[in-house]
C-alpha cells in the first residue's frame, strides 16, 4: 500500500507493524526527541537513493503529540514521526529520494519512557553515538519512570549501567569535552565524576602529570638496564673426563728407581671420554732440576711408574695437586672422586 495514493487526506490507520510501506517524505518528520544532537556524515547512506536496506520505525503524529503537545510546531503537518531512522530520513532528503519504507508501531507511543527508550536502543553501541548524548538520553528515559530500577526492568538495562552513564553528567563542561574528544577514558571519567566539579580539571591534570612522570622513570630504568654489561654465562661443565697425574724423572728415567739425587716432574693430563681429544700435557717447572727432559718425556706420552707419588700422605698429595695442576683439572678430579665414592656406596648397599 502506497500512502501517496491517498492524496492529502489524513491517515488515521497506518500499515500493521509486520508490513513496510512506502511513505512520501512530505508526510514524515524526524523525532524531535532524538537523542542524537548531530546526524554526522551521511555519505555512508548515499546508496539509499537506489535501495533502502532497513525500514524506519514510525508512530503517528497524533500519538506523538499526545505525549509531547509542546512539540506541535516541530511536528507541523507531518503524519508520522520517525522514531528510528532519522539519519535515513535525512539522507533520503539530501540525496534525492522521494519516499521511505516505514513500519508503523503505535505501541511505541504508549508512554514517553517507551518512545525515548526505543530511540536510545537504536543508537546504543554505535561508534558514532556520542557518549554524553547517550548519557543524557538514558537520563531522560529514567526520568519518565518512577525509579531507576523500574526503568532498568522496562528497558532491559542493568541498574549499574544506568548509574555509570548518568554519572557522566556530573562531569564539568571541560571534562565532558575531554571525554567526547577521546582524551579522557570512560573509566577515568566515572572516577572524576565523584570529585566536585570545580576540582575535576585540577585532579585530572595532576593524574596526567603523575602518569607521565612514572612513564619517564620507567623509560629511564630500562635505559640504564640496557647499558649494564650482560652477566657472563655460567660455564657449563665439560664432558666427562679423566685426570691423570703422570710422574716422570727429570732425565726421563723411571722415578721409582731413582736415587737420592733424582728429581721429578708431575704433569696433569686431562682426557675426554670416548677419545674425543687429548689436550696437550701441562709442562710445568719440575720439582727439581732437569725439568726440560721430564717435560719432553711427558709430551711424548710414554707411560711411567706412578709409585713415586705420595699416595700414603693425603696432605702431601693434596699439596702436590695444588702446586702442579690447573684449577679446572682439580675440579674435574674432585668430581670424579665424588662420583667414584657415590658409586662405591651404592654398590655396597645393594650387596
Amino acid at each position: 500500500m502506497n500512502l501517496a495514493t491517498l492524496d492529502d487526506k489524513p491517515v488515521a490507520v497506518a500499515a500493521p507493524a509486520e508490513a513496510a510501506v512506502g511513505v512520501p517524505l512530505a508526510l514524515l518528520v524526524a523525532n524531535p526527541r532524538n537523542p542524537r544532537e548531530a546526524l554526522g556524515d551521511l555519505s555512508d547512506l548515499q546508496s539509499i537513493v537506489k535501495r533502502q536496506l532497513q525500514p524506519c520505525l514510525v508512530v503517528s503524529a497524533k500519538g506523538y503529540l499526545a505525549l509531547w503537545p509542546e512539540d506541535s510546531e516541530k511536528v507541523g503537518d507531518a503524519q508520522y514521526v520517525v522514531v528510528n531512522g532519522c539519519r535515513r530520513l535525512a539522507a533520503a532528503r539530501k540525496f534525492g529520494r522521494t519516499d521511505l519504507l516505514v513500519v508503523h508501531d503505535e505501541s511505541v507511543a504508549s508512554s514517553r519512557g517507551e518512545l525515548l527508550g526505543a530511540a536510545v536502543d537504536e543508537n546504543i553501541g554505535r561508534q558514532d553515538f556520542d557518549i554524553i548524548e547517550e548519557a543524557r538520553a538514558v537520563d531522560a528515559v529514567v526520568a519518565e519512570y518512577s525509579s531507576t530500577r523500574e526503568a532498568a526492568k522496562a528497558r532491559g538495562w542493568t541498574h549499574g549501567w544506568i548509574s555509570q552513564r548518568r554519572a557522566l553528567l556530573k562531569l564539568s563542561p571541560a571534562m565532558q569535552a575531554a571525554l567526547r574528544a577521546g582524551d579522557l577514558a570512560v573509566r577515568d571519567a566515572r572516577r572524576l565524576a565523584r570529585v566536585p566539579a570545580e576540582e575535576q580539571v585540577a585532579v585530572w591534570r595532576a593524574e596526567q602529570e603523575a602518569a607521565e612522570r612514572r612513564k619517564k622513570e620507567e623509560a629511564e630504568r630500562r635505559k640504564l638496564a640496557a647499558q649494564q654489561p650482560a652477566p657472563a654465562p655460567a660455564s657449563e661443565p665439560e664432558a666427562d673426563s679423566v685426570v691423570t697425574a703422570v710422574t716422570t724423572s727429570a732425565d726421563g728415567s723411571d722415578p721409582s728407581t731413582g736415587g737420592e739425587g733424582s728429581s721429578s716432574v708431575v704433569t696433569a693430563v686431562t682426557t675426554e671420554e670416548e677419545g674425543r681429544g687429548v689436550p696437550a700435557p701441562r709442562q710445568d717447572a719440575p720439582l727439581a732440576s732437569g725439568g726440560e727432559a721430564g717435560a719432553a718425556v711427558a709430551q711424548e706420552g710414554r707411560a711411567f711408574d706412578r709409585s713415586g707419588l705420595p699416595w700414603a700422605d693425603p696432605e702431601a698429595f693434596h699439596a702436590l695437586l695444588l702446586r702442579e695442576m690447573r684449577l679446572e683439572n682439580r675440579v674435574e678430579l674432585t668430581k670424579l672422586l665424588i662420583a667414584s665414592n657415590t658409586a662405591a656406596r651404592e654398590a655396597a648397599s645393594s650387596s
